[in-house]
């Protein structure tokens, strides 16, 4: 009965900062995932209208995706309140994340044998309704406008879609958004999962026949050769 209550009174919660973030503009308008009418329908839709947008000028396209690694288990407690305070939302709504985020604790148990409890002060709560909606408004510092481009996110993974008169020069776009981005993340202690990173050239059918663009992107010392499909959002 008590864990039904609680699951009631998160939908509540959720609810309701969820309202008031996107009142007080702590949430990014190319944010998707866990959030009312923006469905992975729409992060699509987004990314197809802005990329066939940016060839109509001849341009080239190209995109970059990566993914946040174990993004809810660093979303830091203490300076998600700092953000909802200094964002306006209701005191008794910053308490209350407050409180289900920083009254817990975790056993570690090794053979078998449990230790002592430690409390934790870092993470969302996998499985909770209202993790989803903390983690956004976590991130959401990250986002940034592109000139020629596009960055969208859906949750924890990011794209990354730039426009130029060659491939190559967007990949020296990309690199240098990558840093751009990396840096933002880094200080909310946040990282990218380098290994999940994909890269793609967008072409219009008369481009098809064209020889295509194998040049590759450096990721931290890592090279991405450009793919002809890729998966999102799986």
């Amino acid at each position: 009965m008590i864990r039904t209550v609680s699951k009631i009174l998160e939908s509540v919660i959720a609810a309701r900062l969820l309202a008031a973030a996107r009142l007080r503009g702590l949430l990014h308008p190319n944010q998707c995932g866990s959030l009312l009418g923006l469905s992975t329908y729409n992060a699509c839709l987004t990314l197809t209208k802005d990329v066939r947008t940016l060839q109509r000028p001849r341009l080239k396209v190209s995109s970059l995706f990566l993914d946040i690694k174990a993004g809810f288990d660093n979303v830091d407690n203490d300076t998600l309140a700092r953000m909802l305070r200094e964002g306006g939302i209701p005191p008794y709504l910053v308490s209350w994340v407050s409180a289900i985020l920083g009254e817990r604790s975790c056993t570690l148990v090794f053979q078998g044998a449990p230790g002592t409890q430690a409390p934790v002060n870092v993470g969302a709560p996998q499985g909770s309704q209202i993790s989803p909606l903390l983690f956004l408004v976590y991130v959401a510092p990250v986002h940034f406008g592109i000139p020629r481009g596009l960055m969208i996110s859906y949750v924890d993974d990011f794209a990354l879609t730039v426009a130029s008169l060659s491939y190559r020069g967007n990949i020296r776009r990309l690199q240098d958004l990558f840093v751009r981005l990396e840096r933002k993340a880094s200080r909310l202690g946040v990282a990218f999962s380098v290994a999940k990173t994909e890269l793609i050239h967008w072409r219009t059918p008369s481009q098809r026949h064209s020889p295509k663009c194998t040049s590759p992107i450096q990721i931290t010392g890592e090279l991405f050769h450009p793919g002809n499909s890729f998966r999102w959002l799986g």
